[in-house]
Formats: C-alpha cells, structure tokens, sequence
C-alpha cells in the first residue's frame, strides 16, 4: 500500500511537488510562496500553458529554475468555494494517478495555508484518501514486468502546520481504504484461488479485527433446508459455504443489527444453460457482492464503527457437472417456498432467497440491504455509471441514494409492482427463478422481496454493471472498482451509528 505521511517540517528538495491553481488564477498559498521564491516561474508557466485551473487538470513542470526538485506539478482546483468532500478526493485521486504515470518515487503536497487555514487538514486528509483509493494495483501474477513498467511510487507527504489533526482526519478514511482494497483483492483474483473455502480462509484473518466469524457448511444448511442455495452448488466440487461476520460496536451490542447480504458466486458458468464462451472469464468477479460485504465488515471494525452490522456471504460455484440443477427442476428452499428453475445462469437470485432468510430469522436485523451482480438487464437500463437500487421502504431508498451521491456511487432507484411480481409466478410451483425478458432487473428484485419478512425495510443493490471498470477513474484504476463498500460506510455512519 502507498505510503502516507503528514508533515510539519520542509519540504524535500528531491522528487515532485504539487501546488495547487484555483480557477481565477490564484496559487493556494502555499503555491504562492513556492512561486516567489523561484522568481515567479510557475506564473509564467501557467500563463504560457493557457492553464485555467479547472477541477483535476495538471499542468507540469519539469526541472523546474531554482529548484532541486525533478518536476512541480500545479492541480487545478476549480472554484474552492464549491469544491465538495468527493472533490478534494477526486484530487488527491488525479494527483497520484500522474505520479504513477511518470515515475517518481516521492511527492511533497503542499496544502492550503502555509500558516495554517481551519479546513487544511480536513483538505489534506481528504487528497490523501483519494490518492491511496487509486493507488491500488493488482499484480501479484506478474512475474515478467519490466523495471520501467512497474510504478515507483512510494511515499506521498502532505505538508501543512497542523499534522496531528490531519492524522485524526485521516485515521478512519484509511480504514475504509483497507477495506477497499480488501475488495478489490478478492474480485481480482481468478476463481482457482478463490472459491467458497478459500474466501472463508480471507475472512477468518479478519477475526483479529474483533470481528466474530462463522460458517454454515453444506450438511448445516442442509439441516436447514436451504435448498435453493445447494441446488446452485450441486454441479460443483467445491462445498458452498454460508459466511457470517458479526461488528457489535453499538452502545447495546444486543440492540437490531442491520444486515448487508451479498451474492458470492466465485465462478459463474451459467450451469446447464451455459453461457457463451466469449468474456466468460469475467464471470470470476460474480462474487462482486459477498466482496464489498467483507471489504465493508473490515471498514467497519478498523474504524470502530458505532453500530451493530452482520455481513452473510452465500458462497458457490455455479457449474455444470452431471449432478448439477437442470431447467425444470423444482427446490424448496429454507422459507418453505418451492422455485421452479426455468435458466440454471439466473443462479443470484436462488444464493440471497436463503441467505435472506437465515439473516432474517436468526438474527432480527432492523433492516436488510442485499448486494449482489444479479443481472445483464441492470446494465441495458442504467449503463455501468449507476447501480440500480430496489427496495420497499422509501426512507431506506432515500438514506442509500443520498450516500451513493458523497461518495459518488450513485444509485438509481427502480421499480417494483404487482404486474411484475405475477410474471414470476410459476404453473408448477409457488415462482419462477426468471420471467420474460422484459424488465429482468425488475422481475430479480421481485423474486428477493418474497423472501423478505411482512414489514421488514428492505434495499436490493444490483451492481452488475459497476463492480468491474473497464477505464480507470480519479480513485479506482482499471478493474476491480469495489462500488458499495464506501457507499455502505456512508449509509452506516449517517443513520446507524450511536
């Protein structure tokens, strides 16, 4: 993980460093003083770039006259007026991105007020929060990488007089920084290295967190009926696992937990209805859901979350074996009600019916919030900007909305209704696992909210078009991008902490 330090002291006289440029054309005041003291270079240079200052542009200096250091890089800062939280982290977020790209080894940031502004450390922790969120990179199997192909970024130090309070600021945004590449790790790795047990065996190591782990096995859940969850897992040799992860850090560690549910299907092949080959592979990050409820669980318990929160993880792998489920089966699931299997690859849905229960009828949770990358239809709606969010409870809706929109995960809320909810409805059994392809997203949803208590707040996230980035952005490069593991952090400290 890329070093962060806070400094009081100077600068060093190696390596780059970052000034800021508001849009009017003023250097932060840090800026400033850099500026005459090298006899108003980066004034010129700025007036001979045409550089405007505008939110994330950089305009770079190499060499730069009077100085020791390899380059100066001046970030754009917009209107600092209007700047918002998730602004200053899309900063810090652009900042790192280029001293990946040009190989420095260090950096020295010089923020706000050089005598010390009141926002200036909120500011620092925020920039260096994003520049840790998008310095992660998944390279553990490369073994042949050039010396000039790996970053060489080490250490960045944010420079300001009150470092102490910048570390305060900065304690609990590491935390769910952890937490995030714990993410990121798992839906990296190829399903060979993760799958039902070896998940288990990552989250095990998070028991020195405070974090009390347990496992329902396949004979457990078979005591409790969980068929539509083992009729996903019976065409694989690898045993489906139930995780649960217990965070009490409420003042009444007894009081109603909240529930986060993800989908953890290690390996998606789509079982007897076997999906194309072509971008098969993808099918690794189908446990995008149960990740950002591990990645979500560690947040929690490093910052010392306030609140009681269950994480449970329906682990599988959906696979086509002689033994696996066919099209046309019927399975009862833990609830009592029976599922006619009509598509084997609509395999999510069948994961959270008994997962939703079991978190529901062992736990009581005062509210539930499943996760999981249930449907190609979500992206057809909503692209791979958004996540679609289902849910019965509109002051639920509305508390995820507002904490997609800080940290910008935006989520964008779909319907749900009767007519949708009777095309599910099956001939043969009490439902289908799938309707017709109109408003598939939607009939998904329907088919979770049956196995939701009468009365009980309940929010489906399908992120199916947001766990996976296909171009880099200011804090997530290219891949894993862990959507919902801050969104999530977010919601729990608004509403449900002490």
């Amino acid at each position: 993980m890329l070093k962060i330090a806070f400094s009081d002291s100077t600068p060093a006289k190696t390596g780059a460093l970052v000034v800021g440029l508001t849009q009017d054309g003023s250097f932060t005041a840090a800026g400033a003083e850099l500026d005459e003291k090298t006899g108003g270079m980066l004034t010129r240079a700025v007036e001979i770039a045409a550089f405007k200052g505008k939110k994330f542009k950089i305009l770079e200096v190499l060499a730069p006259q009077g100085l020791s250091n390899s380059r100066v890089l001046v970030i754009g800062m917009g209107d600092p007026a209007s700047l918002t939280e998730q602004d200053l982290i899309d900063t810090g977020g652009a900042v790192t991105a280029h001293l990946l790209a040009c190989g420095e080894e260090q950096a020295s940031c010089l923020i706000g007020d050089a005598k010390g502004a009141p926002d200036a450390a909120q500011r620092a922790a925020l920039g260096a929060y994003g520049g840790l969120l998008r310095a992660y990179r998944f390279d553990k199997y490369k073994t042949k990488e050039g010396e000039d192909e790996k970053p060489k970024l080490k250490k960045i130090t944010l420079h300001l007089s009150d470092k102490a309070a910048a570390k305060q600021v900065f304690k609990p945004l590491e935390a769910i920084a952890k937490g995030v590449y714990r993410t990121r790790d798992l839906v990296s790795e190829p399903a060979n290295a993760i799958y039902p047990k070896s998940f288990v065996a990552v989250a095990r190591k998070l028991s020195q967190l405070d974090l009390k782990i347990s496992v329902l096995g396949r004979k457990e859940m078979e005591k409790l009926g969980m068929g539509s969850l083992l009729g996903v897992a019976q065409g694989s040799a690898q045993e489906p696992q139930l995780l649960v992860l217990e965070w009490r850090g409420a003042a009444d560690p007894e009081a109603a937990p909240v529930a986060i549910c993800g989908k953890g299907v290690t390996f998606d092949t789509g079982g007897i209805s076997l999906k194309p080959a072509a971008n098969m592979e993808d099918m690794k990050w189908d446990m995008g859901g149960a990740g950002v409820v591990i990645g979500l669980m560690e947040a929690l318990a490093r910052r010392k979350a306030k609140a009681n929160v269950i994480g449970f993880c329906g682990l599988v792998e959906n696979m086509p074996d002689g033994n696996a489920q066919r099209p046309g089966d019927i399975v009862t699931s833990a609830s009592g009600q029976t599922i006619e299997i009509i598509n084997t690859d609509a395999e999510g849905r069948l994961v959270l019916a008994d997962v939703l229960w079991y978190a529901q009828k062992e736990f009581k949770p005062k509210l539930v919030v499943d996760l999981a990358t249930l449907t190609g239809a979500i992206i057809v709606a909503l692209g791979k900007e958004y996540a679609g969010l289902f849910g019965n409870d509109d002051d639920l809706c509305g508390q995820l909305t507002a904490a997609g929109e800080s940290v910008a995960e935006p989520l964008w809320r779909m319907p749900l209704g009767e007519a949708y909810d009777r095309s599910i409805d099956s001939d043969a059994a009490d439902m289908k696992n799938t309707g017709n392809r109109a408003g598939g997203s939607i009939t998904a949803a329907q088919f979770l909210q049956r196995f939701i208590d009468e009365g009980r707040p309940w929010a489906h996230l399908d992120i199916a078009g947001t766990t996976w980035l296909e171009k880099s952005k200011h804090t997530a490069a290219k891949g894993a991008s862990a959507f919902g593991v801050r969104l999530l952090d977010r919601f729990i400290a608004d509403n449900y902490e002490d």
